[in-house]
């Protein structure tokens, strides 16, 4: 039936006990700046509050995408929810009589919202069932339990409604619905009781098991957690899913969290309801538990409400189980980490321990400082690729690389990757300074080899992989050229020492540098050496023994061949061609960003900006077809 149109006196009362600010800050976090309330936009991405409330006008305004309005406009616009159904919620919520316009149909809406009330009711009133009972002679032993195996004080039992359901078959059911008259049905719809098989009636869900009620973020009780005290299977039962609580949409003691995570602008997320409950009982009160399942991004959406930063730490064990859980409990978030959306971080704590069991023997402080130098989530990612791992053995070399790369191609912002493309370089020079830009141009080829043979979508049959282990594919005719011309470059400098001064001087006066990956290797090692002229090449052959899978590369510029000898009869001219080449791909490459810097400038709003990149890449563009005359009729007959 479709709902009766409500009474303008209904809708004007809830506009005016809806307080904006209140509403809003259950989605957002607000700061106070002055008379007004600002924070991140929940419309639209941005890194820096444009969006502001005012408590005095009861309205909000976002500054980046202009989305506006009061409460009720606010909770329709990000839930994508009728009018209709936000005023009943808010009036439900402030307690604001609901009025219709049409008095005869007042009954049949009633009806329709006292459904989830009366959930709301049955559920809150089975939580002070279950909390009497924990403090009967039968409850006994679930209170010795929660206070010597779990260590908690009365006040953190209290704190989370902590309780106990009876042995008894029937005994929740008998209480609710022939003590206090509520519909089995109702009790049913809740998740409390089920349905015989056979010979009728009911029984009750949770049966001789501790209690853990679980809430919603305004801290209505909408299903439980039980735990057996027993042998019992499984040792953890939730409620199933009803009407208020979906398991992938909930986070255990998010309403006691909300505070401190927007306080401390973090958020910690463990795996168990004891791990979240120890934590607050420690004063660590920015933890919630994911409910045993992998994190959802209705879950993650959920808890970055509350963090402006949108730093997330996941806090399990740190032995297999407990690294496979945190794998696991990732879920579908790992495309926001990739992104850079949340600052995702893994807290694994020693000796297998979860966070309930670390605190016993160790205090809330040691906690806090393993939490502060929790890894973000790629860095923890890198450290299981290299753990158990000798990066001095070809094999695992060759392992780890392809890790990496497969791990390093998931990132979609530049600027991380870029960041961890360098830091897995380091990893791999095993601590050699000299290796470092090599390692790291190893893994860029690698990256861009992957990537275009994924735009392609045609198997991989000859990628470019590590060079330790396989040899590079036929390379396309300007790498070929380039090739050439940095060889070129090479040979004369080692074979012609008259001719090292003026190399180095072309070379830093154009800026220019050597774009192959193990060209470069070999320049910085020439640049490094203190031998003597003629000392040089026998002295850098010595340092390359150590190397034997890059020697291969690069070995027969140390030698001179008969046709080597002639290519360097000529070395002024030859200087000049294939310093042409390497200046070409800078200029090629300066063309491209200012080309696209140009595309993306809006000349009418930055017309200085537009006509500086538009010049620039046309100058560049110039520049690259002088060095193609250049090259055409001096380097094509040098080589």
């Amino acid at each position: 039936m479709q709902i009766p149109r409500l009474h303008p006196d209904t809708i004007e009362e809830v506009k005016l006990r809806a307080d904006i600010v209140d509403v809003i800050s259950e989605y957002v976090v607000l700061r106070k700046r002055g008379k007004d309330f600002v924070g991140l936009c929940p419309f639209h991405d941005e890194k820096s509050p444009s969006f502001t409330v005012s408590q005095t006008k009861q309205m909000y305004y976002c500054f980046g995408c202009q989305a506006a309005g009061n409460a009720i406009k606010f909770v329709m616009e990000l839930g994508k929810r009728s009018f209709i159904d936000v005023v009943l919620d808010l009036a439900r919520r402030y307690q604001v009589p609901v009025q219709t316009l049409e008095p005869e149909q007042r009954q049949e809406l009633q009806r329709q919202l006292s459904l989830r009330e009366q959930l709301y009711e049955v559920l809150a009133t089975s939580a002070q069932f279950y909390q009497h009972a924990l403090r009967q002679s039968q409850g006994q032993k679930a209170f010795q339990y929660l206070q010597s195996n779990r260590q908690l004080k009365e006040e953190t039992i209290q704190q989370f409604g902590l309780g106990y359901a009876p042995a008894g078959w029937e005994t929740l059911y008998r209480y609710l619905v022939q003590d206090k008259h509520y519909p089995a049905q109702i009790l049913e719809k809740a998740g409390l009781i089920k349905p015989r098989k056979e010979g009728g009636g009911y029984y009750d869900v949770f049966r001789d098991r501790l209690m853990i009620p679980i809430r919603d973020v305004q801290g209505r009780v909408i299903a439980f957690g039980g735990r057996t005290l027993t042998d019992e299977q499984p040792k953890y039962l939730n409620s199933p899913e009803t009407e208020l609580f979906s398991k992938g949409k909930t986070l255990f003691a998010l309403d006691q969290a909300k505070g401190g995570i927007s306080q401390l602008d973090q958020a910690v997320v463990v795996e168990g309801y004891f791990d979240a409950i120890a934590l607050h009982a420690a004063g660590i009160n920015n933890a919630v538990a994911s409910l045993g399942t992998a994190l959802s991004l209705e879950q993650v959406r959920l808890i970055l409400r509350y963090t402006e930063s949108k730093q997330l730490v996941l806090n399990f064990d740190a032995d297999k189980a407990g690294t496979n859980a945190a794998e696991r409990a990732i879920g579908e978030i790992a495309e926001l980490a990739y992104k850079g959306e949340v600052q995702l971080k893994i807290l694994n704590l020693p000796n297998g321990k979860d966070a309930d069991e670390y605190l016993h023997s160790h205090t809330p402080e040691d906690y806090g400082e393993l939490l502060k130098n929790a890894p973000l989530w790629l860095d923890w990612q890198i450290q299981q690729i290299i753990q158990d791992r000798d990066l001095k053995q070809a094999t695992d070399f060759q392992q780890v690389t392809q890790q990496m790369v497969k791990l390093l191609k998931q990132i979609g912002a530049s600027e991380i990757r870029k960041h961890y493309v360098a830091h897995c370089a380091q990893i791999l020079s095993l601590g050699d300074a000299g290796l470092v830009r090599l390692r790291e141009e190893n893994l860029e080829t690698q990256l861009v080899g992957n990537a275009s043979v994924k735009r392609q979508q045609k198997p991989i049959t000859a990628n470019v992989k590590n060079y330790l282990s396989s040899q590079s594919p036929a390379p396309p005719p300007e790498r070929s050229l380039l090739e050439h011309a940095e060889a070129l470059l090479l040979k004369i400098y080692l074979h012609c020492p008259e001719q090292r001064q003026a190399i180095i001087d072309e070379l830093e006066t154009r800026n220019l540098e050597f774009s192959l990956s193990h060209h470069r290797f070999l320049w910085q090692n020439i640049l490094e050496s203190t031998a003597k002229e003629i000392d040089l090449i026998s002295n850098l052959q010595d340092r390359y023994l150590e190397l034997v899978e890059d020697f291969g590369l690069v070995s027969n510029l140390f030698h001179l061949n008969e046709k080597s000898q002639k290519d360097i009869l000529r070395p002024p001219q030859e200087i000049q061609a294939t310093l042409a080449c390497l200046e070409r791909v800078m200029r090629e490459k300066r063309s491209r960003h200012f080309q696209k810097l140009w595309e993306k400038t809006d000349p009418k709003a930055e017309p200085e900006q537009y006509k500086y990149y538009g010049e620039a890449f046309t100058s560049e563009k110039r520049r690259v077809q002088e060095l193609d005359r250049q090259r055409q009729f001096s380097i094509t007959d040098l080589i």
